[in-house]
């Protein structure tokens, strides 16, 4: 849980993230490697350059080190503009002192929360237990697929392909079910019509597991099939899919046992926040600000990570 802070906007404001491809990495230089001079004979350190960094989020830090001339200088600016405000004491007025407190109260609330999670003791016996009682979660299904795709344009594209209307290409699939529930091979079925070139490469081949982040209408389909059983088309955006249930298998505890670790974690965490909450004991006194009634409201309760307004 890493916190950028008030800096995240500099580079928001200024446009850090380039579009050429970063350079290769060179091994990186002692931290008291001086890397620039400013101002009236100030040096920078790659130590300063390197702690700034940690504290970005991987994009972000990715996208600074693209052009590392613009991240000296964009950080050099900041340093500078953080100089200027301090002079003019902007720290110690509103909105900006506000600010600051909530970046300070919020970076260490997510510090102490991080601290927590991983005080939770979690022994190879509850994870291995955990499996056993969740081992649906952890079912992989391994099914062939045709893909038929369609076109808001149908008709012949630049590269000479005919694309077919959505009304065709559903036609299409529907008489590949015809002959796959028929018995014609599924796997040549795939090679002679199948526009999916990543599973057409695997004869048809693809493995989903309930975990997976996939459109409702797919999982409720794919991995419902039983070994041999044939799907009608399934619709999506651009195309129809033909689905052939192949195996059903469970993942083992070896390769799901870090994952288990981190939702056991964060099951524990959840039952330490609703305990603590519990605990503050908060007693709600006015029943107009909380109805929403008083013209001071705010419109939606803040939430932890939301900055505050400062304008």
């Amino acid at each position: 849980m890493k916190s950028v802070g008030i800096a995240t906007f500099l580079w928001a404001a200024i446009g850090l993230a380039q579009t050429q491809a970063p350079p290769a990495n060179p091994a990186p230089p002692a931290p008291d490697t001086v890397i620039a001079e400013y101002g009236d004979g100030k040096k920078l350190t790659y130590g300063e350059i390197e702690k700034f960094l940690n504290v970005l989020a991987p994009q972000q830090k990715q996208n600074a080190l693209r052009n590392r001339k613009q991240l000296v200088e964009q950080y050099v600016l900041m340093l500078k503009l953080s100089e200027m405000a301090e002079k003019d004491k902007l720290g110690e007025t509103s909105p900006y002192k506000e600010a600051i407190e909530y970046y300070t109260r919020n970076m260490l609330t997510q510090a102490e929360v991080q601290k927590i999670a991983q005080s939770f003791p979690v022994r190879t016996e509850e994870q291995q237990a955990y499996y056993d009682q969740h081992k649906g979660q952890y079912e992989q299904v391994t099914v062939k697929l045709i893909y038929i795709s369609f076109s808001g344009s149908p008709g012949t594209g630049a590269d000479g392909k005919k694309r077919l209307s959505e009304e065709e290409a559903k036609a299409k699939a529907e008489q590949l079910v015809k002959e796959a529930k028929a018995g014609a091979d599924f796997v040549k079925l795939v090679k002679e019509n199948s526009e999916d070139a990543t599973t057409k490469a695997k004869d048809g081949d693809l493995m989903m597991s309930r975990s997976d982040n996939l459109p409702e209408s797919i999982r409720s389909v794919a991995l419902a099939l039983k070994p041999g059983e044939i799907s009608d088309p399934v619709r999506q955006p651009t195309g129809f899919y033909v689905f052939r249930g192949e195996a059903v298998t469970t993942k083992p505890f070896a390769e799901v046992r870090d994952q288990i670790f981190n939702d056991l974690q964060n099951i524990k965490l959840k039952e330490w926040f609703e305990t603590t909450t519990k605990s503050l004991n908060i007693q709600f006194k006015n029943d107009q600000f909380f109805s929403g009634a008083s013209g001071t409201t705010p419109s939606a309760a803040p939430t932890l990570g939301a900055p505050p307004h400062t304008n």
